[in-house]
């Protein structure tokens, strides 16, 4: 089987007009599938709530000023 960039798979739930607003958005912002439409509403939804895809799940220790030294004492 083939390494796969997104291996979890995710199964949802929508009614009718939660699909026809979702293809409406869609084809309104030219996305190729309704799953790449569903993952970008998720990023911009996260985003909205102050989560970064890129930073979540990394520790604090990960953002210093100085990357790769000791902090001195004074």
């Amino acid at each position: 089987m083939p390494d796969l960039s997104r291996p979890e798979r995710l199964q949802i739930m929508l009614s009718a007009g939660e699909i026809q607003v979702l293809d409406d958005w869609r084809f309104s912002q030219r996305m190729p599938s309704r799953a790449s439409a569903i993952r970008e509403l998720l990023k911009r939804g996260l985003a909205v709530e102050g989560i970064d895809l890129e930073t979540a799940g990394k520790q604090s220790s990960s953002f210093g000023v100085l990357q790769g030294t000791e902090a001195r004492p004074d």
